[in-house]
């Protein structure tokens, strides 16, 4: 399989984006996000990861009861990723 280029890496980045900010304020698998944008989860989870240390997305490690996942992370928008993605929307 040929590599993929930063510039493809970038668009399925924008799209992940994207996706998150539509259902914003809710937070997303990493299965959940990879079926939205038709990509596999490694590859989806290896883009979420280099998202976040950008500091454009937040890692949810806690399910709604506190609990600590043991495999699974959620996904949403940082703060001020979700301002500069509204401002943009109008």
């Amino acid at each position: 399989m040929p590599p993929i280029s930063q510039v493809k890496k970038d668009k399925i980045s924008e799209q992940i984006l994207h996706h998150l900010f539509s259902v914003s304020p809710q937070p997303k698998f990493t299965a959940q996000i990879a079926r939205e944008v038709a990509r596999d989860e490694e590859f989806t989870k290896t883009l979420l990861i280099g998202l976040k240390t950008k500091g454009l997305i937040i890692e949810v490690a806690k399910n709604g009861t506190g609990t600590d996942y043991l495999r699974r992370r959620r996904w949403r928008l940082s703060n001020s990723t979700f301002e500069a993605y509204s401002k943009h929307q109008i």
